[in-house]
């Protein structure tokens, strides 16, 4: 499964293509619904900050999808966000997503928009692993490993002859 070409802004104004822009060779994808999501997006984030500091090209983001709506009430939603979040990085990677909701969680096999979804995706948007839902010990448990076995799978290098 691939994550479908989207674009989005994100809580800095710049315009974000996505998968294209995503900045790790691994990144994390958190993908709330509704702005309650919030606080199940807040838990994983530990975890995601960890997994960063542990593996030099795993990065993080959160991509609130909404409906496709005007350019007022995209502004409208993304500068109440950014008033929210005073932190550089989380507003650099929060990239909010107007698009057809339905369209986007076909193409990713989301049944429902109850929870989050968490994917780990390449750079090239190739769906690695995906969990929904409340984090527990176990769910941070199969991430971490997940991340571990694609660097050691597809990123690692034995060695190189010049």
């Amino acid at each position: 499964m691939k994550f479908p070409i989207v674009e989005g802004s994100n809580l800095l104004r710049s315009k974000i293509s996505l998968p294209a822009d995503l900045q790790g060779k691994l990144n994390i994808l958190f993908i709330p619904f509704y702005q309650w999501h919030q606080n199940l997006v807040d838990a994983w984030v530990p975890l995601a900050r960890q997994l960063e500091r542990d593996n030099p090209g795993v990065f993080y983001y959160e991509l609130p999808v909404i409906r496709s709506m005007n350019l007022i009430s995209r502004t409208f939603i993304n500068e109440g966000m950014r008033a929210g979040i005073p932190n550089h990085t989380t507003r650099e990677r929060t990239v909010t997503l107007y698009l057809d909701k339905e369209e986007f969680r076909q193409a990713l096999d989301i049944p429902h928009e109850d929870t989050i979804y968490i994917l780990l995706v390449d750079r090239e948007g190739h769906v690695i692993w995906r969990a929904d839902g409340v984090f527990s010990a176990e769910k941070g448990e199969a991430l971490a490993a997940a991340v571990s076995m694609a660097f050691e799978q597809k990123f690692s290098v034995i060695g190189s002859s010049n």
